[in-house]
C-alpha cells in the first residue's frame, strides 16, 4: 500500500528536509507535498522506495531553497503566520539539538546547491551520480558541491599560536555554568578583572560590565537561551553561536589569558553576524 510505504520513511523525509531548510513548518510542508506526489505518480515498479522519496523531497527542497533566496525580505515566521500554521518551539528544538546548532546556522549560508550536495552526501551517504540530476549538474560538479560546502562547515584550523585546547575549555566551562546558573563555576572560568561588552542591538545601548562578579551575576541572566547555544569557531577561534530554532541572534566571542576568560563581546547586529566566519569545532 503506498501509505504505508511512506509512512515507513516519514521520519527519515523529514530528517532530510529539515536539515536541508532548517525549518519545522517548512520542513513538514516539503514532506506532505512528497505525498501528494507520490500518489499521482505510478510508482509500480520502483524497487528503493526511500531513495526514490529522497529524491522527490530533496527536489522540492532545492525549489524552496531557491525560492527563499529570490524573495529573502520575507521572513519565514511571516510566510507561516499567513497561512495560519503553527509551529512546535519544542519539536523545532529538539531537531536543532539532532543536528547542532551550529552546524544549522552554517548550512544556511551555503548556496542551496551546496546545501543539497552536502547534506544528502555527507549526512545520508547518497551517491553523488544520484545527486547530480537533482542539482542539474554533472556528478563531478556535484561532488564539488559538497567539498566547497563542507569546507565552509568546517573552516580553517586554528592558529597554531593560540592555545585551542586550552580555549575550547574555558568555553565549555563557561557554556556549562551559564546553562546551570552556577555563579561559583562562572567566577572559576572569569578573570578578575574579565570585560563584557554588548552591542546595542543585544542590549538596547551599547554597554560594558566589568569584574567577575559583575559579569558572572549578567551570564546567569544568560541560562534561559543558553539551550539554544553551542561552541563553534567564530573568525578562527574558538566562542560560541546562540540560534534559537536555528536562526542565529548571538555570536559571543572570547580573549583568554592565563587559563581565565579575560574579555567576552556579544554581538546581536545582523549586518555584523552575517560577516563572521562560522564552523563547527570536531
Amino acid at each position: 500500500m503506498p501509505a504505508e510505504s511512506f509512512e515507513e520513511h516519514r521520519a527519515h523525509l523529514r530528517a532530510v528536509a529539515y536539515r536541508m531548510l532548517g525549518s519545522v513548518g517548512e520542513a513538514e510542508d516539503a514532506v506532505q507535498e512528497t505525498w501528494l506526489r507520490m500518489q499521482g505518480a505510478d510508482v509500480t515498479d520502483v524497487r528503493n522506495m526511500r531513495g526514490w522519496l529522497t529524491t522527490v523531497v530533496a527536489r522540492i527542497c532545492l525549489d524552496m531553497l531557491r525560492a527563499r533566496r529570490a524573495h529573502p525580505q520575507e521572513p519565514l515566521d511571516e510566510a507561516a503566520a499567513m497561512t495560519g500554521d503553527a509551529v512546535d518551539p519544542e519539536a523545532e528544538a529538539v531537531l536543532a539539538d539532532s543536528i547542532g546548532v551550529a552546524l544549522l546556522v552554517i548550512l544556511q549560508t551555503l548556496s542551496p546547491a551546496e546545501r543539497l550536495a552536502f547534506v544528502l552526501h555527507d549526512m545520508f551517504d547518497l551517491p553523488y551520480a544520484e545527486i547530480a540530476p537533482i542539482v542539474g549538474r554533472t556528478e563531478n560538479t556535484a561532488a564539488q558541491l559538497a567539498a566547497r560546502a563542507r569546507r565552509r562547515v568546517r573552516g580553517k584550523s586554528p592558529n597554531p599560536a593560540t592555545d585551542f585546547v586550552s580555549q575550547r575549555q574555558l568555553v565549555d566551562a563557561f557554556l556549562a555554568a551559564a546553562r546551570d546558573g552556577d555563579f561559583d563555576a562562572l567566577l572559576n572560568v572569569l578573570d578578575a578583572d574579565v570585560v563584557l561588552r554588548v552591542d546595542a542591538a543585544a542590549a538596547g545601548t551599547p554597554t560594558t560590565i566589568r569584574g567577575a562578579h559583575a559579569v558572572a551575576t549578567n551570564a546567569r541572566a544568560f541560562s534561559a537561551n543558553a539551550r539554544f547555544a553551542e561552541p563553534a569557531l567564530v573568525d578562527g577561534a574558538v566562542g560560541i553561536v546562540v540560534a534559537p530554532n536555528g536562526k542565529l541572534a548571538l555570536v559571543l566571542r572570547f580573549g583568554v589569558g592565563a587559563d581565565k576568560i579575560t574579555e567576552i563581546d556579544i554581538d546581536a547586529d545582523p549586518q555584523r553576524l552575517s560577516r563572521f566566519r562560522l564552523a563547527v569545532l570536531d
